[in-house]
């Protein structure tokens, strides 16, 4: 037989993309369009179903950047067409197919009911089947332009990514507002042609199935009347019928799709937009569940939730409804699709608390699983906290853009830190914006690495990041799809159910341990430095709200706990830990609302603080202690006079001073307080950091050197940083002053100035303080730079085999060599407050207040010694998509701490960034709780949240080995039980406490145990 491939390929895609995708529509009636530029920010319906309208005519430019235009359409049904399939058909001028990131609309009834958003995949609004035509319709369309970020393919800067830049040019050209017939034949019959096409395509060219697609094609399109489509639609699909009839093979993969619409929470566009594309796309999802019975819908983020439940209650009460049917799936438990490396401990518990809350409490439905498909890594505490928080598995897809290694599973266990497992799923058709075309269904096979184990996976289906969702396209390509020979086989299901299933196949699935490292998007730990402090600081001082708050509803009467309040900021902090905003990637306008968010917690909090610390009763300053160790050390006074005080965790103490240790001592460039010896040289690095207990120099070269990289990635500016950017660099060795500015029994300060770049400064204190081993360097950047990234490097005399670097609720370990492709995509990791390296009897920790980022290396001295060097990264100045990023002033504050065991590394990193308080108070009663027991970490203290009156305790094990102790409390205690993160307490007889007589509580933890204790006051403490 003659190879006539070439002919029918080229045949097929003529025919289908010139003369059937064009006949889908049979007729059209345009309508009557009138318009409405609303000013500045979005208005209510209210507002703009009373405004004054234009006439405005299609071809017309429209919509300024992050602009709204209301559109008045106006039309009648044609007598004629009675009984048709009628509908709207409405193109914005839209730009592309990717629907989530340029112009939108959302059609309401005059009435102010949403109907359907549109979209450049989705330009219908249904109208019905008219009985006699003459159908008067009357919309009001609410149409967001919002600018196309993604317009040069990140390849250049935009000043479109902040309404305080982007001018008012009109962006888009209005081109069609249409009444329309849709031709139901001829729109199968499209559908029929793809995804025969497609399949044929990706099936092998030996392969008879492929040849016999190609030939039925050929056949059906010769059943095909170029000058009526319509009219002989009917003919070809009835040619076409037996090759979408042929059942798929008894061993074909099984792809169970949901529906599902990633909506970032902010990103390329603001928070404010976020909240109308999850009314546009849910509007979409609940219409499309009225015309598909077997349709399920897959939903997380209890934010988003919220939103539509406070602006859009008609929509909210829709999704209710699809709940109850059971075509909508509130899935995740998390309050947002939160970053997964930075968040800390507490924050993440919170994430899976207020999210799994909000579901229970609105549809009954406790979620199962934690869906996280896009964030930039997996922390390696996640296990634990997920089935603490009553979860079952885990969904994660973003894995699939790592740079080097391939993750060897896509169906497995997921070991954390502790030992806790959670059955775990990384779908093989890599994306969660699926759409099952041919070669996503053939994709889905190759890439499965699971072959003779498991025999299915999931594919999330419907166009997202924007939003948008599924389509009736992609539900009738799943139909197809069902049972089609040379495809895997598509059944539409709840995620619960193909996680069950999954499970029961394969419950040996082998077992993937620790952290899941994104080996891409590395410069997340570091970009948008200010967005990433003010979680850091929101974190703690939220902690330290709770810790006071919970002291003084305790002890001063009529205190009344600031439940709601906690709750709101809570929740704003967790939203701004969404894994778009946190890590920095996201436009301008994005970080400086984050910006300004963070300010107002921080000035609330601070309230709130102050005003449970005043509830305590005045009478003198005393000093407040919100980490969970004690601490002897030096504090400032309201004057600004340094004072040594020793305080109890969790507790306060008179500020009278405790006698001083040995003082500190400053010599020309030189501090010593007895424990270190610091040198300053010259140039402003450190030239010697001597521990005086130990005996031995710290520092293999310079210490503290700062090192400015140029730093272009190949592609993502803000998420990436590639590893040639430590080929080219300078060393930041000309000071412009070194200079003492404290000389204090109790501190000694030398600061060093530096200018350099593009007129960017740098200042420096490094402090020594008595009794402490901590050397402290304070920062303050003017950054002027672009497209560069700062370093802070520590080169230490040691052979540290591995770094530790804290997480959520522990650490992780991390070789410092590069033996695999593994180790050496990890050249650039976060950590937490502190990064520790050791060898057997001596150790260092570099400590931070706001710093992730970091690289780890080692190299081999000519003397034979070993250096291991510890570098920060401090600021980059990415472009895109945020021209300006990290341009301005930064303050934060590292610190070298010699002879650190991981214990005084954890302790160190809560006193840097939990500061002691001073305040007047009368007297404070003993901390709500504390714990002996070496490694046992308290990282909450609150009451518990159905205001019951109960305290609740979470606390770790924080070293990485047992913990054994006891825990008090500071009132009468009644009785103690385990509950989950949920404050519910376990299976019976499982989450009992053993309370002795004198009220206090064993504890026992195995390593990085996570525990959460509910303390019953007794009544007289009530």
């Amino acid at each position: 037989m003659h190879d006539e491939r070439r002919r029918i390929e080229e045949r097929v895609e003529r025919i289908h993309d010139q003369r059937i995708k064009p006949a889908v529509y049979a007729a059209f009636v345009p309508f009557a369009v009138e318009a409405w530029q609303a000013p500045g920010e979005p208005v209510p319906f209210e507002e703009a179903a009373a405004a004054s309208y234009e006439p405005f005519a299609m071809d017309t430019p429209w919509g300024p950047p992050w602009g709204t235009t209301w559109f008045r359409m106006r039309g009648r049904v044609p007598a004629e067409w009675a009984g048709r399939r009628v509908e709207a058909v409405i193109d914005l001028g839209f730009t592309g197919d990717w629907p989530g990131n340029q112009a939108e609309a959302l059609v309401h009834r005059t009435d102010g009911t949403p109907l359907k958003a549109v979209n450049p995949l989705n330009q219908y609004v249904p109208i019905g089947n008219p009985a006699t035509g003459g159908e008067e319709i009357d919309y009001l369309v609410e149409a967001a332009s919002n600018p196309d970020i993604l317009a040069n393919d990140f390849a250049r800067p935009t000043p479109l990514g902040d309404v305080l830049t982007a001018g008012d040019k009109p962006l888009y050209t209005f081109r069609r507002a249409d009444l329309a017939i849709l031709d139901e034949e001829v729109w199968h019959l499209d559908l029929d042609v793809q995804v025969l096409r497609e399949l044929m395509l990706e099936l092998g060219e030996h392969d008879p199935r492929r040849h016999e697609i190609m030939h039925t094609l050929d056949r059906a399109l010769d059943a095909l009347d170029l000058d009526d489509i319509s009219g002989s639609a009917t003919a070809v699909r009835e040619v076409l019928a037996p090759a979408l009839a042929k059942p798929a093979h008894a061993s074909a993969h099984t792809l169970s799709g949901v529906g599902h619409a990633h909506i970032d929470s902010a990103w390329l566009w603001p928070i404010r937009e976020t909240k109308r594309k999850t009314s546009r796309t849910f509007s979409n999802v609940t219409s499309l569940a009225d015309e598909y019975d077997d349709f399920i819908f897959a939903c997380s983020q209890a934010q988003q939730y919220e939103w539509v439940r406070d602006n859009y209650p008609q929509v909210w009460a829709r999704i209710q409804e699809s709940v109850k049917n059971g075509q909508w799936a509130p899935v995740g438990g998390m309050w947002v699709e939160a970053d997964g490396n930075l968040p800390g401990g507490e924050a993440l518990a919170r994430q899976l608390i207020h999210g799994k809350r909000f579901f229970i409490e609105h549809f009954g439905i406790e979620t199962k699983g934690v869906w996280l498909p896009d964030s930039f890594g997996y922390n390696a505490s996640y296990p634990q906290l997920a089935k603490l928080a009553g979860n079952e598995w885990f969904l994660t897809q973003k894995l699939s853009w790592n740079q080097t290694n391939k993750l060897p599973h896509h169906t497995f266990w997921w070991e954390g830190i502790d030992g806790t497992r959670i059955f775990t799923h990384f779908p093989p058709i890599d994306t969660y914006n699926a759409r099952f075309s041919g070669e996503e269904m053939s994709r889905t096979v190759r890439n499965y690495a699971d072959k003779g184990r498991g025999t299915r996976s999931l594919a999330p289906f419907g166009w997202g990041d924007g939003g948008g969702g599924p389509t009736r396209e992609i539900m009738e390509r799943a139909r197809r799809l069902a049972d089609l020979e040379g495809s895997p086989k598509v059944v539409v299901e709840h995620p619960d159910a193909f996680f069950k299933a999954a499970r029961e196949e394969y419950p040996d699935a082998p077992v993937w341990v620790g952290e899941l490292y994104l080996e891409l998007h590395r410069a997340t730990y570091t970009s948008q430095a200010r967005t990433k402090q003010g979680n850091r600081r929101s974190e703690h001082k939220l902690r330290e709200a709770e810790l006071w708050a919970t002291t003084a509803a305790l002890h001063a009467p009529g205190y009344a706990y600031p439940y709601e309040k906690l709750d709101r900021l809570w929740k704003t902090v967790l939203l701004h830990q969404f894994h778009d905003i946190l890590p920095g990637s996201s436009i301008a306008w994005v970080h400086r609302e984050a910006e300004a968010e963070y300010a107002r917690v921080a000035t609330e909090l601070e309230e709130l603080t102050a005003e449970a610390v005043a509830a305590l009763g005045g009478g003198g300053p005393r000093v407040f202690n919100t980490s969970p160790r004690d601490r002897a050390e030096v504090v400032r006074t309201s004057t600004g006079t340094p004072a040594y005080v020793e305080v109890p965790a969790g507790g306060s103490a008179p500020l009278d001073g405790a006698a001083p240790p040995q003082p500190v001592t400053v010599t020309g460039r030189v501090l010593d307080n007895g424990l270190v010896r610091v040198e300053v040289a010259e140039d402003g690095t450190l030239a010697s950091v001597r521990d005086l207990t130990a005996d031995r120099e710290v520092l293999a070269d310079p210490g503290n050197l700062l090192r400015l990289h140029t730093d272009l990635p190949n592609y993502w500016d803000a998420w990436d940083i590639d590893k040639h950017y430590k080929n080219r660099y300078t060393d930041l060795l000309d000071a412009d002053s070194v200079t003492v500015v404290e000389q204090d029994p109790l501190i000694g300060a030398i600061r060093v100035e530096r200018s350099f770049g593009k007129g960017s400064k740098i200042t420096q204190t490094i402090t020594v303080r008595a009794g402490s081993r901590r050397i402290d360097v304070e920062t303050e950047i003017d950054w002027h730079e672009v497209e560069k990234i700062l370093k802070a490097a520590f080169p230490v005399d040691l052979r540290a085999p591995h770094s530790s670097a804290e997480i959520q609720f522990g650490h992780v370990q991390r070789p410092t060599h590069t033996n695999t492709s593994w180790e050496a995509a990890r050249f650039e990791v976060y950590g937490h407050r502190w990064v520790h390296i050791g060898e057997p009897g001596y150790g260092v920790a570099v400590i931070n207040d706001s710093t992730y980022g970091h690289d780890v290396s080692r190299t081999v001295r000519e003397d034979g010694g070993t250096t291991t060097t510890v570098r920060l990264s401090l600021v980059r100045a990415p472009r895109v998509p945020d021209p300006e990023a990290d341009q301005g002033r930064h303050r934060f504050t590292y610190a070298l701490l010699p002879g650190a065991s991981i214990e005084d590394a954890v302790a160190e990193g809560y006193a840097l960034n939990l500061p002691l308080r001073v305040a007047d108070a009368q007297g404070a009663p003993e901390p709500v709780v504390s714990v002996d027991g070496e490694g046992l970490t308290v990282e909450a203290v609150k009451l518990a949240d159905d205001a019951s009156g109960d305290v609740v305790v979470r606390l770790y094990e924080s070293g990485g080995g047992r913990a054994r102790g006891t825990l008090r409390t500071g009132f009468p205690l009644a009785g103690a039980h385990i509950t989950d993160l949920l404050e519910r307490p376990l299976a019976e007889g499982a989450g009992d406490a053993v309370v002795d007589g004198d009220g206090a509580v064993a504890v026992e933890l195995r390593p990085f145990q996570v525990l959460t204790l509910r303390l019953k006051r007794a009544a007289t403490a009530q």
